[in-house]
């Protein structure tokens, strides 16, 4: 009588091998960011394309029509590429750092009240010292209404933009090739040379915005999403520009709400870059290190591959994308 071979005895299948559109080694990765890179800046011309054609010309004015169009069809520019690359790689678009279920909910909010205290802070301390003043209120009745509304619009869509652009696909695909941290540095250093071609800036403020933006890597790591950081970033912003109407990265909007002055020595005060530049505004992101370090614990939880199965079979596990300790 013949015995079935015992399931020990019989030789496991090797697992299959990752395909290019999910290999974790880095020079796949770097392809594919390549890739991505350029879907999504044919999709920001195609986009930029089609609103001129229609009339929506003007790029890089600063009247409120402009901006907030030019800065959201940047930020559905990079989205479409990275839809394009989650279909790909076979994942949820939501995998990037800005899951649908999480938008504008606690995580938002979170992240508002951090960035809110960091501006505030920055320039409490300097009206202690006489460096700045508020001024009068520039602004009023239904004027004031009209730019406090876009101020609030524009400034999510800001950081919805510039929190996916550098710290979306970009940091996703780099953590898998070369781990969170290194892709942390490249993603910052990136994200703080862009602001070089910013009227006003300096290397101070420069350095400034690569620490804010490690900071905000450090809150994607620990939540796992975006949502605290575009939070943050959308606060600051519209803190510096309309509350306390200071420059933003170099650059004085229209619309702000007072005649703020802000003078003193420019290692204090931040210069013409603005308080982002100021020692000051160094030590609270510092601070906020530790702060949300003790809010946010570590937890063992990492983000690993889907669990769904192809042609029967469990995929092989690839590289664990770690967005917690």
């Amino acid at each position: 009588m013949d015995i079935p071979d015992s399931p020990l005895t019989v030789p496991a299948e090797p697992p299959p091998a990752p395909n290019f559109f999910r290999h974790p080694d880095l020079p796949f990765v770097l392809l594919r960011l390549f890739l991505y890179l350029i879907l999504a800046e044919a999709f920001t011309y195609e986009f930029f394309w089609v609103s001129n054609f229609f009339g929506q010309s003007g790029r890089f004015a600063l009247t409120p029509k402009i901006l907030m169009t030019s800065e959201f069809l940047r930020f559905a520019g990079v989205c479409a590429g990275a839809w394009v690359m989650s279909r790909l790689e076979r994942r949820h678009l939501g995998e990037y750092g800005l899951p649908s279920r999480g938008a504008l909910g606690k995580r938002f909010w979170q992240g508002a009240a951090f960035g809110l205290g960091e501006i505030s802070a920055v320039l409490g301390t300097l009206a202690a010292f006489g460096y700045y003043h508020f001024g009068s209120v520039e602004i009023h009745g239904v004027t004031f209404l009209k730019w406090l509304a876009f101020w609030l619009a524009f400034f999510i869509v800001v950081g919805l933009f510039e929190e996916f652009a550098f710290r979306g696909y970009a940091q996703f695909a780099l953590t898998q090739g070369i781990g969170f941290w290194p892709a942390s540095i490249a993603t910052s250093v990136t994200f703080g040379a862009v602001h070089l071609t910013n009227p006003g800036e300096s290397w101070v403020g420069i350095a400034g915005v690569v620490l804010t933006g490690l900071l905000w890597c450090f809150t994607l790591r620990r939540t796992g999403s975006l949502w605290f950081a575009v939070g943050m970033h959308a606060a600051f912003d519209f803190g510096e520009t309309f509350l306390y109407s200071v420059p933003d990265s170099g650059i004085i909007f229209p619309g702000h709400l007072s005649s703020a002055t802000l003078a003193g020595p420019t290692w204090l005060v931040g210069g013409t870059a603005g308080p982002e530049a100021s020692i000051l505004d160094f030590l609270v992101l510092l601070s906020f290190f530790y702060v949300f370090h003790r809010l946010f614990p570590a937890s063992p939880v990492n983000r690993t591959e889907p669990t769904s199965t192809e042609n029967g079979r469990p995929p092989r596990k690839a590289r664990d994308v770690q967005l917690s300790e």
